[in-house]
C-alpha cells in the first residue's frame, strides 16, 4: 500500500534526521522533495501545494529549527498535517432513530460496489448488527446473481426481484422486508454505469427520495487516481453523499486519490477495501492511514485484527506448548491458517512499524503467498504421526510427502530443518537461556 510514496518520503526524512541542526534552506529543500513525491503519487496539485505550505509555516514558525531533534519534529508535523488532509466530516456510520438503518451504495460500474455491499454486511454482523442486502442493480443480471451468491456464502439475507421490476420498487420492498424481519441495517446495491449520466443520477435520486437512506456511500476505485476524485465530486454535486468507500487500496502504490478525495470533495472516507476476501474491509481512521503512508505501521489495527481472529483458549494452549517445548507441526499448521484468515500476509506485515525499511533487507520471497501455500501443502501431506514427530521422516517418507504436496524432497527437508531450529529455540527459551546462547543456537552453535 502506497509503497512508492512511502519510500520517497522516508528518503526525505532520513536526510533530515541525519543532520544535527536544520536551516531554513534544509527545510525548503526537503519540502520541495515532499511536494514532488506527492505530485508523482497523483495527489491533487492544490492539495499538495497547501500541504507543503502548512508544514513549512509550522516548522519555521515554531522554533523547530532551534530544537534538539529538529528532524523528528518535522516528521511529527508532517504526520499531523497528513492526518488533517485525510480527515473531514464524521468517519463513523450514522444510525436511524428506528431500525432498520438504510444504507445506499452508489458508484460507477467496476468500482467493486456489489462485493463491497457484502463486505459491509459481514462487517456489521461482526459488530453484532444484522443486515439485509437488496439487489437493486437490475440492468446487470450478473450483479443480482453475484449478490445472491455472496449472501449465501456469508449467510446474509438478500432481497431480489426479476429484472422486469424497477430499481425503486425493489429498494422500497427490500427496506420494508428488512423492517418486518427486525433487522438493524438494509444495504441497497444500486446500479452503476461506465460513466456518469443523467439517467443514472435520476434513478439514484428517485431511490434516495423513496427509501430516505441515513447513509449514501460512494464506492470508488482508489487505483484510478484523480479520476476517482473527479467522479466523487460529480456524484456529490448531484446526489448528496455522506461518505466514501475506497476499494483496492491494498494494490494502490501511489495513494493520490486517498490523499486528495476528502479535501477536494469535503466528503469523509468511511471504509477502505484492503483485499478481495469478504473480510477485506476496514473502518477508516485518518491518523492510522497517515502512519502507514509514512512507514510508521498501524499497531492499533494490527491488534484489532489479531484479537478478531485469535481464539483465546487456543492461544493459551499454544503458550503452554511453547513453554513445554511440545509445539509440533499440527500447531504450526494452525498458525498458518490463523495468518491466512487475517488476509494478505504482506498487508498484515505492513502494519508493523518499520516493516517498510526491514522488507528491503529480506529475501524477495520472505512473505510470498505461494511460498506459504507450498509449506502448507507439505505439512498437509504428512501423517499425524509425522507431524507430531518429524524426526521419523526418513528418505522414503520424504519422497512420499514431496509427491503428495507437488514439491521436491529438498523442499520437505528444508522445512523440517527450519522447524527443528524453531523447536530448539523454543526449548532454549523454556529453559531460560539468555540471548547469547540463543544467538549461538541460531548460528548453529547451540546444538
Amino acid at each position: 500500500m502506497f509503497d512508492v510514496l512511502t519510500d520517497k518520503l522516508n528518503s526525505v526524512f532520513r536526510s533530515l534526521t541525519s543532520k544535527g541542526r536544520l536551516t531554513e534552506k534544509d527545510v525548503d529543500e526537503a519540502l520541495r522533495h515532499v511536494r514532488l513525491a506527492l505530485l508523482e503519487a497523483d495527489v491533487n496539485f492544490k492539495v499538495a501545494r497547501d500541504f507543503v505550505a502548512k508544514v513549512r509555516e509550522r516548522v519555521v514558525g515554531q522554533a523547530v529549527l532551534e530544537s534538539l531533534t529538529p528532524g523528528q519534529t518535522v516528521i511529527k508535523i508532517v504526520n499531523e498535517e497528513m492526518t488533517a488532509i485525510l480527515s473531514g466530516g464524521d468517519h463513523r456510520m450514522g444510525k436511524a432513530s428506528q431500525p432498520p438503518t438504510v444504507l445506499m451504495l452508489v458508484g460507477l460500474q467496476g468500482s467493486g460496489k456489489t462485493t463491497t455491499a457484502a463486505k459491509l454486511a459481514l462487517h456489521l454482523r461482526r459488530g453484532g448488527q444484522s443486515a439485509m442486502l437488496v439487489a437493486a442493480d437490475l440492468r446487470r443480471p450478473a450483479a443480482i446473481q453475484q449478490l445472491m451468491a455472496l449472501g449465501k456464502q456469508l449467510d446474509v439475507p438478500v432481497y431480489h426481484e426479476e429484472t422486469s421490476s424497477t430499481p425503486v420498487k425493489v429498494a422500497e420492498v427490500g427496506v420494508k422486508r428488512a423492517k418486518e424481519l427486525g433487522l438493524h441495517w438494509v444495504i441497497v446495491d444500486t446500479g452503476g454505469r461506465l460513466h456518469i449520466d443523467d439517467e443514472l443520477m435520476g434513478e439514484l435520486a428517485e431511490i434516495r427520495g423513496r427509501v430516505s437512506p441515513t447513509e449514501t456511500l460512494l464506492v470508488v476505485d482508489s487505483m484510478t487516481g484523480q479520476d476517482a476524485v473527479n467522479a466523487a465530486s460529480e456524484f456529490h454535486a448531484r446526489v448528496p453523499l455522506t461518505g466514501l468507500i475506497m476499494t483496492k487500496l491494498d494494490g494502490d502504490a501511489r495513494g493520490g486519490a486517498a490523499l486528495s478525495i476528502t479535501r477536494v470533495t469535503g466528503v469523509p472516507i468511511k471504509f477502505i477495501g484492503v483485499g478481495e476476501r469478504p473480510d477485506g474491509l476496514e473502518p477508516f481512521y485518518p491518523d492510522r492511514l497517515a502512519s502507514r503512508i509514512l512507514g510508521m505501521g498501524d499497531v492499533l489495527t494490527l491488534i484489532e485484527k489479531t484479537q478478531e481472529m485469535v481464539d483465546e483458549k487456543k492461544a493459551k494452549e499454544l503458550e503452554k506448548k511453547i513453554r513445554k517445548a511440545t509445539f509440533d507441526l499440527n500447531d504450526f499448521l494452525d498458525q498458518l491458517q490463523a495468518m491466512k484468515r487475517m488476509g494478505s500476509i504482506t498487508s498484515f506485515m505492513e502494519m508493523v512499524p518499520g516493516f517498510n525499511r526491514l522488507s528491503k533487507k529480506l529475501p524477495a520471497n520472505a512473505f510470498d503467498e505461494k511460498q506459504i501455500k507450498k509449506v502448507e501443502a507439505i505439512v498437509r501431506s504428512m501423517t499425524g504421526q509425522e507431524r507430531r514427530n518429524p524426526d521419523i521422516i526418513n528418505g522414503s517418507r520424504r519422497r512420499r510427502i514431496a509427491v503428495g504436496s507437488g514439491t521436491q524432497p529438498a523442499d520437505v527437508n528444508h522445512l523440517i530443518n527450519q522447524f527443528g531450529q524453531a523447536q530448539r529455540m523454543m526449548k532454549q527459551l523454556s529453559q531460560g537461556k539468555g540471548p547469547r546462547q540463543l544467538m549461538q543456537m541460531m548460528k548453529g552453535g547451540g546444538r
